[in-house]
């Protein structure tokens, strides 16, 4: 552990513009066809042999801006694990550490995204920025009454993926926190 803020990952959405407009590429991205088990299991019964991989894009400038920042970074991310197999090589990225989740795609009582109350039990008392495409305001306002340090629940459009001012966001929020 570093004395770094923590930066917790969301991949489909901040780093895979899925929602992209249209059906193209958008620029700087990378189209790769990829097969992790997470969702080969998302289709079962279906047999693996049968099911289509999952289109991601990438852009590969991603990896070494995130490596720049000042924090120590985290996949907060369905893929969990398989985020080091198939988008860290991707985006230049080494093996990170991974949040395991209590229950995938749970619902909540009180309305908060499913992966809210593991984030902040992960980053236990720690600083730290989430990225994700899926945060709404509950999600930050219950971080804020729950989280006895500095957090910033960061939402990115799953259309347009990270941008430089996600990335300028990120600086100035962990020079404030220095």
């Amino acid at each position: 552990m570093t004395g770094k803020p923590l930066l917790l990952l969301d991949v489909d959405g901040p780093l895979n513009p899925f929602a992209a407009p249209g059906t193209r590429r958008p620029e700087g991205y990378r189209t790769h066809r990829m097969l992790p088990e997470g969702w080969v299991a998302r289709h079962a019964p279906t047999p693996r042999h049968r099911v289509k991989p999952l289109r991601v894009w990438l852009n590969p400038a991603h990896g070494p801006e995130l490596l720049s920042l000042p924090y120590e970074l985290v996949w907060a991310t369905t893929w969990m694990e398989e985020a080091n197999t198939f988008i860290a090589p991707n985006i230049g990225l080494p093996e990170l550490p991974y949040i395991r989740w209590t229950e995938v795609f749970g619902t909540d009582p009180d309305g908060l995204h499913w992966k809210t109350r593991d984030v902040v039990a992960w980053a236990d008392g720690r600083p730290f920025v989430w990225v994700d495409d899926e945060l709404g305001p509950q999600d930050a306002a219950w971080i804020e009454a729950n989280h006895p340090g500095p957090a910033v629940a960061l939402w990115v459009d799953p259309r347009y993926g990270l941008r430089d001012l996600h990335f300028d966001a990120l600086r100035e929020w962990a020079e404030e926190e220095r």
